[in-house]
């Protein structure tokens, strides 16, 4: 069996990203936390449709000295309390730091894919910035934009272009049971 997975950035595509002059940023503690009204849903079909849901984030505000790792891992903490992730994987640095795991280096998708034997071109990567669109076409993953029209570089290329996890999900079990239809009758 395939093994796939599908790779989510946490801000602004599971919980609400702070926009501050058109630039998304992160809860800064737990009492900002806010998920996303379609998460839970969207991640219960893509769960059951056998995708394991591995969180791929950047946080380099502990790097820069404004949030502390025990508030990132708090707000982990609630975020598998709350919803079927399989995994969370963060970088804390930032981009001086020039580690092969800050997206938009793949190394996060890298790292789970080896941990856990997946095939990565069956992997999905969704997020709402050209970081998290680059780091999953360097993975081989198809990727899914979800398009806030943030002020800032946005991705060129993608799989698809969506306004929430919802759609996305939706993309992705439909596009996978085209795939398995398709390949089921050559």
């Amino acid at each position: 069996m395939i093994r796939r997975a599908v790779f989510l950035d946490r801000d602004g595509v599971i919980n609400r990203a702070k926009v501050i002059n058109g630039k998304p940023h992160p809860p800064s503690c737990l009492a900002e936390l806010e998920i996303l009204s379609d998460v839970p849903e969207a991640l219960h079909a893509l769960h059951k449709a056998d995708f394991r849901l591995i969180v791929v984030t950047n946080q380099p505000d502990v790097a820069r000295g404004a949030q502390r790792r025990q508030e990132v891992e708090a707000i982990h903490k609630a975020l598998f309390e709350l919803l079927p992730l399989d995994e969370i994987r963060v970088c804390y640095h930032d981009d001086a730091d020039c580690c092969h795991c800050r997206k938009p280096k793949p190394g996060l998708l890298f790292e789970a894919a080896s941990m856990a034997h997946l095939d990565l071109t069956s992997c999905f990567m969704v997020g709402d910035r050209y970081r998290d669109i680059e780091a999953g076409q360097a993975a081989g993953c198809k990727t899914v934009f979800i398009d806030y029209g943030y002020d800032e570089k946005q991705p060129t290329t993608y799989s698809i272009k969506v306004k929430s996890l919802g759609q996305a999900a939706q993309w992705i079990c439909a596009y996978q049971g085209e795939r398995e239809w398709t390949q089921s009758k050559i």
